[in-house]
């Protein structure tokens, strides 16, 4: 078997493979573009529906909790009828819920909808992480899995260009509506997986329940350990990213004096480091394995940020640290969905992963209040790396106590 070079491998992938790679790309950038978008929309919505800023951020928080049900729902339907067919149903059930959005009168209305939409939104990333591990030969498994979770720079890239293009030729109570309205995009994307996505040999529908072993076999005795586990790694990486990208702004602007961060150079910095981040990650863990690369991420992470928070650096110093803060806080994600994928079996794979990285996704989400109740004793700078560096460690602990999956075949 032959070496792949840095993009070789996309070549060697047969026609099934290479659609689906396409297909779950394409998901999870458009899926970075509907939820990105709302961090855009903020500032206007607390100006023309006077919100608190204990609003705004119930608004986000609510789709991160909500999230963590969808993807422990539709990784649980995907082991019972297939990861393509949910994987189109969650696709069109964020696009949906993010274009009603646009609609919205209250905040309570968009409460729901932004509630409706993490539904779609947890399921997405449950069952297209799936999809894909199943989908790609064991080789190139990381590397697609992780190149994957680098179509959310890409989307995230595109909400900021929409955004400067919509409140620069609409007026700002038009513009934020627009942003949602585009939100129904993704829906287009089901028409390719419907045509050209199939459904992966190992991971053909179990029609009997019985086969499934029900939810709750993800706490049998041979797999409690690694539901634990893999539940805490998945706090690790999204409490520590959570804690650091929610308040960097906010700790860059009010204890740093940065303006630049209102400009689009500062975004282009940490939207870049993201994705070189994704894709270096996601090569790392088909060379190193999917344990060194988590655990490297994790130090380069706490690091970075105890750099970003503790050391009396100047304003240009502190804008070029976005870079591998960014590199390193996303690229921890991208081993993340084939290490599931190999540690759960066939019966339970969409179940098991599904339940244990929303749960963390849902304990991750607590992570930014958190650090804002640590304020009141402490400056905020000092608050963020004491709960990212904490959540680093856990996600270190928790890999180290995992077994190494890389290379090997998937089995029923």
């Amino acid at each position: 078997m032959r070496t792949a070079s840095q993009i070789g491998w996309i070549r060697e992938l047969t026609r099934p493979e290479l659609n689906t790679l396409t297909a779950t790309f394409g998901g999870w950038a458009l899926d970075g573009l509907d939820v990105m978008v709302y961090s855009f929309v903020i500032p206007t919505l607390i100006t023309a529906w006077r919100l608190s800023k204990a609003q705004a951020g119930m608004l986000g928080t609510v789709t991160l909790l909500i999230s963590a049900i969808g993807g422990g729902l539709a990784g649980r339907l995907a082991d019972r009828f297939g990861r393509v067919r949910i994987l189109q149903i969650t696709i069109l059930w964020f696009a949906v819920f993010t274009f009603l959005s646009g609609f919205t009168q209250s905040f309570w209305q968009l409460l729901i909808t932004r509630g409706l939409q993490g539904l779609g939104f947890g399921g997405e990333w449950a069952v297209g992480s799936v999809l894909i591990g199943e989908s790609i030969r064991a080789q190139h498994r990381g590397k697609a899995v992780g190149c994957v979770q680098a179509g959310w720079a890409i989307g995230w890239g595109f909400a900021a260009v929409l955004y400067t293009m919509a409140f620069s030729w609409l007026p700002p109570n038009f513009a934020w509506r627009t942003l949602f309205w585009i939100g129904i995009l993704p829906a287009l994307l089901v028409f390719f997986i419907r045509k050209n996505v199939p459904e992966p040999v190992v991971s053909a529908p179990v029609r009997d329940p019985r086969m499934l072993g029900g939810f709750l076999g993800i706490f049998s005795p041979v797999l409690l350990r690694t539901t634990i586990l893999c539940s805490l790694l998945a706090l690790g990486v999204q409490g520590g990213y959570y804690a650091i990208t929610t308040w960097l702004p906010t700790y860059l602007k009010t204890e740093k004096g940065l303006s630049v961060l209102d400009t689009g150079g500062y975004l282009a910095v940490i939207i870049a480091g993201s994705f070189a981040g994704y894709v270096c990650a996601a090569y790392l863990s088909d060379l190193l394995g999917r344990k060194p690369t988590l655990v490297l991420f994790a130090v380069g992470a706490s690091i970075t940020v105890m750099a970003y928070t503790f050391l009396n650096i100047g304003n240009s110093g502190t804008l070029a640290l976005g870079m591998p803060l960014g590199f390193f806080s996303s690229g921890a994600f991208s081993p993340v969905g084939a290490f599931y994928t190999e540690l759960f079996p066939r019966r339970l794979r969409g179940t098991g992963q599904g339940f244990t990285y929303n749960l963390g996704r849902a304990a991750g989400a607590l992570f930014p209040a958190l650090v804002g109740f640590l304020t009141a004793s402490m400056p905020l700078g000092h608050a963020i790396a004491i709960f990212a560096a904490g959540a680093y460690l856990v996600m270190m602990a928790a890999t180290l106590l995992l077994p190494e999956t890389k290379g090997i075949q998937l089995r029923a």
